[in-house]
């Protein structure tokens, strides 16, 4: 008999809005632990130093998470001008020491340089692989290892603060794009210096700011729930958000039960209304009510034209 699952079966995405000096898989486990779920995972970690929004999947969600690692993102940072560091952050040992003799001009022409498309080389302090290691495993141990620059596109970069030696900047840029690395450039391209002293990730694709909880919100309700004497998922499941919320802007398309049970198994089906090539979201259609629609995962055209199963939910036992 296969062994069974601790927590309770749940799907949904969680807007967590990550603490300050917490790791991202530190702050997983505990939403994990608060929903007393059986499966999470987050889509994309964010660095201690930094907060701000780390989705978070449960359940059937968690297959849908690349889909959020693969999407844009937008931060505040605060950069440091003068001083460089190893990991390009507050944490890191300084390098270099510089005075800051910078105009706005100056400043200006220099963040311009990054809107656009454009290649940038990981840092070493990133949690790319290299040979099956993060390389900021060999960063800790002063090795450095050949890193390709991919590119990246930079959608907005404003300026919003640029006092003495602190500029206050809002970015929003493609998948893969590492703000420490933009603001050690930066730092260099001034001719002084820079390093990341604060950093908040204030959105992810389209997922509205306002839905994001804190860690600490999550824990009182969790204490109401106790001191209620209910089941905390009466007030923590309602914070959750569908699946299907994480591969928003797929064109979607639908078919019955049992086109559904098809695709379950393995098999391409037809689907009207199907774009001619990509991924499409995927709903059953209730034929008791045309207006009712289950998500049921993310297909893929394939070459004769029919909906083939690319990450497709898998219906709970009873």
């Amino acid at each position: 008999m296969a062994k069974r699952r601790k927590g309770r079966p749940i799907n949904g995405v969680l807007l967590l809005d990550k603490p300050y000096e917490m790791s991202s898989n530190h702050a997983l486990q505990q939403a994990k632990r608060i929903y007393f779920a059986q499966k999470a995972g987050h889509t994309g970690a964010l660095d201690p130093l930094a907060t701000g929004m780390l989705p978070i999947c449960f359940g059937e969600g968690t297959k849908f998470s690349q889909f959020l690692l693969d999407t844009d993102k937008t931060y505040q940072v605060t950069a440091k001008l003068g001083i460089r560091t190893t990991t390009s952050d507050a944490d890191g040992e300084v390098v270099s020491e510089k005075t800051v003799d910078v105009s706005e001009q100056q400043l200006n022409n220099a963040l311009e340089t990054f809107r656009g498309t454009s290649k940038q080389i990981p840092s070493m302090y990133s949690a790319l692989k290299y040979q099956g290691q993060p390389l900021y495993k060999y960063a800790r141990e002063g090795i450095e290892v050949p890193r390709e620059s991919r590119d990246i596109t930079v959608f907005r970069l404003d300026l919003l603060r640029f006092e003495g030696d602190e500029v206050d900047l809002d970015i929003h840029v493609s998948k893969g794009t590492y703000i420490r690395t933009i603001i050690d450039d930066l730092g260099e391209l001034l001719g002084c210096g820079a390093h990341v002293a604060h950093l908040r990730r204030s959105a992810v694709g389209n997922y509205p700011t306002d839905k994001m909880v804190t860690m600490a919100q999550l824990e009182k309700l969790l204490e109401q729930a106790k001191a209620d004497e209910i089941a905390p998922s009466v007030l923590l499941d309602p914070l959750l958000l569908p699946m299907n919320t994480a591969v928003d802007g797929l064109p979607a398309v639908y078919i019955d039960d049992m086109s559904a049970n098809f695709l379950r198994h393995g098999n391409p089906v037809q689907a009207s209304g199907a774009p001619a090539d990509g991924l499409v979201q995927v709903y059953v259609t209730d034929s008791q009510n045309a207006e009712e629609h289950e998500f049921i995962g993310v297909g893929v055209i394939d070459n004769d034209g029919l909906v083939a199963p690319k990450r497709i939910t898998v219906v709970e036992a009873l």
